[in-house]
């Protein structure tokens, strides 16, 4: 059953059957998947994968769909050749697998995939998303990044970051309702000690209803009850990129 809830780390959801319209690029020790709108930009948005990677079809598709919206968009290999997860992976394995990949560990491949955007595609404002454990590598770049405008960290590993909370930039939450992964105490207690530690612009929001991934893993055709939120979901996002970029 597609979405079906796991008990497991992460869902895979629905991998889409899309080949992407963008190009696959080599930046210094990095590749990454590039699409950039027709008529030029010299906004982007970095757009952080997932365990499942920077190939995922799901993940390049958001990407094309930023670049529809008028952002140049770029998502590197932030795992730097090393395997996604796969879902026939043993889950057991997971957290040694896990411990090879740090989402706090991406400083480097950050810098120099800016440095690209602003020689290489006159990227002026530069801002990024996530998904899941690319949604807690969002929260850490907003913590200590200065060259990022804004952030918007989709289901984003909480307790990866749990006691940092002074964020440089205006960033955007999303949660799902329903998301084992992410139980809504801990979401609450991020509100808490947003509220307490943050002095820039910042949302939390839940969507009704909605497991891990619903915004880049759920199929709209096959869940048509979902397909508000989904949308919901990614407009929402375009919303707050267009607002601080």
């Amino acid at each position: 059953m597609a979405n079906e809830s796991r008990p497991c780390p992460c869902d895979i959801g629905d991998r889409f059957d899309y080949g992407g319209r963008g190009q696959e690029v080599q930046v210094e020790h990095i590749k990454a998947y590039v699409c950039k709108p027709p008529a030029g930009a010299d906004k982007a948005v970095i757009v952080i994968h997932d365990i499942f990677g920077w190939q995922l079809p799901n993940t390049r598709y958001i990407a094309d769909m930023l670049t529809t919206n008028g952002y140049i968009a770029i998502c590197p290999d932030f795992f730097v050749g090393q395997e996604a997860w796969k879902p026939s992976n043993d889950w057991a394995s997971f957290d040694d697998w896990l411990k090879t990949r740090d989402a706090g560990k991406i400083d480097k491949e950050v810098d120099v995939v800016l440095k690209y955007l602003k020689d290489q595609c006159g990227a002026k404002k530069i801002g990024v998303i996530g998904f899941c454990w690319g949604g807690a590598a969002v929260q850490h770049l907003m913590l200590k990044n200065p060259h990022l405008k804004t952030g918007v960290s989709l289901y984003g590993v909480i307790r990866r970051f749990a006691d940092k909370h002074s964020l440089l930039h205006p960033t955007f939450f999303i949660f799902g309702e329903k998301d084992d992964i992410i139980p809504l105490e801990q979401v609450t207690l991020l509100e808490q000690k947003l509220k307490q530690n943050c002095k820039v612009d910042y949302e939390v929001k839940i969507y009704p209803g909605q497991t891990h991934g619903f915004v880049h893993r759920k199929r709209e055709d096959i869940n048509p009850q979902d397909k508000p939120y989904i949308e919901e979901g990614r407009k929402d996002m375009i919303n707050w990129l267009n607002k601080y970029l």
